[in-house]
């Protein structure tokens, strides 16, 4: 039933891409401003959110149950009251009704057209650039992490060898509680600077982003060096790069809204999201596996210290 599995998976992908593209257009929709920022900060909170919950409740399940198949039965049940929730408090907004713009910038090209503008647009495309490191981060992370700290404490006499399907299980969930706290903290720590430096500066968004991108690659460098004498040291260092990581999601977000006209924004979103996950989430976890095998577990992690 392997196909099964797949063709499951690929139809959750095609609702995760659905709602991920047209949910900040509306949120664009709706509010203007700082007022936008916190918003979508509020939005892309429930990414490492449900990221963290998901950590939680897998492995939770699993071992309640004892098969991991019911970790599975569990997330439709949550997406089908999530979404008979949407089709009913979620009001239908008008592209751009927000905003001062002219009849000009909210009225409908061409997908080719829209393509060729937003390929042009050098800050719509460093973004999704930037967006695309970060997926390849969190992948990364979200996949190994949890294992290495268990291969640590093994290597540290603090943890018997993995022998059963129940092994690292604690691992993961420390890892999902500090996943959803630190999605929280980087969310609002993000919109908050943003916010404050616009006070300051009209580049307060990147400037932001690059701080954050840049603390983050620091901090995930120096879990492979605490993790080899103190595991504590080790998820200090987690905490404090997702926290960072994470702080981008919402400014990236706004950014786009800034630079992209409301008629192209879904299509935008769209692009971006594809670019993210294809150059970053969709290889890393792969790609830090292959370069583990064929040397040593933490060096398989530098392609994230790159591309972050």
């Amino acid at each position: 039933y392997f196909w099964l599995l797949v063709l499951s998976r690929g139809l959750v992908g095609i609702g995760e891409a659905s709602y991920s593209t047209i949910a900040p257009t509306i949120i664009g929709d709706l509010f203007t401003k700082n007022t936008r920022t916190l918003m979508l900060s509020v939005f892309y909170f429930a990414i490492p959110l449900g990221s963290g919950l998901g950590y939680i409740t897998g492995s939770s399940v699993k071992q309640v149950a004892g098969d991991w198949h019911w970790a599975l039965r569990v997330s439709p049940l949550l997406g089908m009251i999530t979404g008979t929730l949407i089709l009913i408090f979620v009001p239908a907004a008008k592209r751009g009704n927000v905003e001062q713009l002219g009849g000009q910038l909210k009225a409908r090209t061409s997908w080719l057209r829209d393509m060729k503008a937003l390929i042009r647009n050098r800050s719509y495309v460093f973004s999704s650039l930037a967006t695309s490191a970060v997926s390849f981060a969190t992948g990364a992370l979200g996949m190994w992490i949890p294992l290495y700290l268990h291969r640590a404490q093994v290597v540290q006499k603090t943890a018997e060898t993995c022998s059963s399907q129940h092994c690292g299980t604690k691992d993961s969930l420390i890892f999902g509680a500090i996943t959803c706290f630190t999605g929280f903290l980087g969310v609002i720590t993000g919109a908050g600077a943003t916010k404050w430096c616009r006070l300051k500066t009209q580049r307060a968004d990147p400037l932001v982003c690059a701080v954050g991108m840049l603390g983050s690659a620091i901090f995930i460098c120096l879990i492979f060096v605490a993790a080899k004498s103190s595991i504590v040291g080790a998820y200090i260092c987690i905490f404090i790069g997702e926290t960072l990581l994470f702080s981008n999601w919402a400014i990236t977000a706004d950014i786009l809204m800034y630079v992209v006209i409301p008629t192209r924004r879904a299509t935008a979103v769209a692009l971006q999201s594809f670019t993210s996950h294809l150059l970053g989430d969709a290889g890393s976890p792969y790609l830090i596996g292959f370069v583990s095998a064929r040397s040593r577990f933490w060096q398989g992690f530098a392609p994230v210290f790159v591309f972050v």
